[in-house]
């Protein structure tokens, strides 16, 4: 085994198994939560979720500019005084934003409860997105190892803390954010004392370091806003439901969308370590290392599907109350699909080739397909299940979207391969939810097997590509 391919295969064993352990944690949660709460109160931890889920963007750029700069360089050759003054300076920063949106919502929020959740999610804000700071570089620049153990840390005091409150009676959503806030705070006290270098220092507030900032937001505003129009996209239809339906409906559709997405842990193993990566790697490469990556990808996720239907099963059985909710998981479940090869390849690529530009316009113009279906389908039609269906079908198109741009970078022919997946899905979608039994399993099965025949030749190129790199 060659030495490359075994430093590869240590940091995706690091990020596999924090991965694994966050996704277990999740499904925990998923299963526990809305059991213990209750819809409504389960609801409303939901739209804290989904809140907490934007703050990030309340950087406007500044940490993905840093990611995109250094990434692929080694953590040594950092210049530490500049991110030590640049730690200081966004903690202030956002300080200020957290104390601002915090005064809209106590003065201008008439719920009492969405209030309280934005104020909380202010202050969620600061400490997440510091901790994304200190994380960014470690991932950039390779240090999977340090970046694995401290992405897992809060979560594993989370779900202690959860357990623990819940066995004693408290049922409440208020307590499960405190804990959630209590939780982030402790994983950025560790994550400091791991990155000490570039968070105490001397501290530079000057002409130099204010164009290191400016610098640094220019390089990442069109990577922050393609992922702002990106979490938009499903973030749109979302807010057309929590408007359109009661708290309750938003919550179970919330659910659905937690199961579906829960296959992306063990994508996002990968995918962390793909960007430094790509970057060391000679341009001329990079297509074939797709083509392997690609196959692999595609044969495991359409194999996963066949889990739909016994997961239902289950699921049905442990969460009675959402039995009606859980059937639009034959609808929701193939977007595990488009967001694994969005995350894992598209987006990737995109950004080692440094194309943030086109990543953001295939997700403003998803974005605004987004906002037009969503005015159809729940203002105009008041359709639900319309608008549940939209979601998969705009990460589908802008999944094939970006992955066309791409393929065309580089030179890559790949329609063929989207007719036959396009297909698969629509057969796993129609099946699921109109024939709804054991069939559709079956159903789904035979076709599956049949994707997999069409594709035996690219299997075995792989699979040949793949020993090849291995020996090197």
């Amino acid at each position: 085994m060659n030495t490359k391919f075994k430093s590869i295969l240590e940091n995706i064993t690091y990020t596999f198994t924090a991965n694994i352990f966050t996704m277990l944690i999740s499904v925990i949660m998923t299963l526990i939560l809305p059991k213990f709460l209750g819809v409504t109160d389960y609801s409303y931890y939901q739209l804290y979720i989904f809140f907490i889920s934007y703050v990030g963007f309340f950087h406007f750029g500044w940490i993905d500019g840093i990611y995109l700069k250094i990434g692929g360089m080694e953590y040594d050759d950092l210049n530490k005084n500049s991110y030590v003054s640049q730690f200081w300076i966004l903690n202030i920063f956002e300080i200020i934003v957290a104390f601002v949106v915090s005064i809209f919502a106590v003065r201008f929020i008439k719920d009492v409860d969405k209030s309280f959740i934005l104020v909380v999610t202010s202050i969620c804000g600061v400490i997440t997105i510091l901790r994304t700071y200190l994380l960014f570089i470690l991932q950039s620049t390779n240090r999977i190892k340090e970046y694995a153990k401290y992405t897992r840390m809060d979560r594993f005091i989370y779900f202690v803390l959860v357990i623990l409150f819940l066995f004693l009676g408290f049922d409440n959503y208020k307590f499960i954010l405190y804990i959630d806030i209590f939780s982030k705070l402790v994983a950025l006290i560790l994550c400091i004392g791991e990155t000490k270098d570039i968070v105490f220092g001397k501290i530079s507030i000057d002409k130099n370091i204010f164009l290191e900032i400016f610098d640094n937001i220019s390089i990442g505003i069109k990577l922050m806003l393609a992922n702002i129009a990106s979490m938009l996209i499903i973030g749109v239809v979302r807010f057309g439901i929590q408007n359109n339906w009661d708290i309750e409906t938003f919550g179970k559709v919330s659910l659905t969308l937690n199961i579906s997405n829960l296959l992306m842990t063990f994508i996002n193993a990968v995918a962390v370590i793909m960007f430094p990566l790509l970057r060391r790697e000679e341009e001329s490469n990079l297509p074939k290392i797709y083509t392997m990556l690609r196959n692999t990808l595609m044969l495991f996720l359409y194999m996963m599907l066949i889990f739909y239907y016994p997961m239902k099963l289950i699921l049905s059985a442990w969460l009675p109350q959402y039995t009606d909710s859980l059937r639009y998981m034959a609808l929701l479940f193939p977007i595990c699909i488009y967001e694994s090869k969005m995350s894992m390849l598209v987006n990737t690529y995109l950004k080692s080739f440094r194309k943030e530009k086109y990543m953001l316009i295939i997700n403003a113009i998803s974005l605004a397909l987004s906002a037009v279906l969503t005015v159809v389908s729940v203002f105009m039609l008041n359709n639900l299940t319309l608008a549940i269906l939209s979601i998969v079908f705009l990460l589908g198109f802008r999944c094939i979207l970006g992955e066309i741009v791409l393929t065309k970078t580089m030179n890559i022919l790949i329609y063929k391969d989207i007719i036959l997946e396009t297909a698969l899905t629509l057969i796993f979608i129609c099946s699921s939810w109109f024939i709804n039994n054991i069939f559709c399993l079956a159903i789904y099965i035979c076709f599956y097997l049949i994707y997999v025949f069409i594709k035996r030749k690219e299997i075995k190129e792989t699979i040949l590509i793949f020993r090849k790199f291995v020996r090197q």
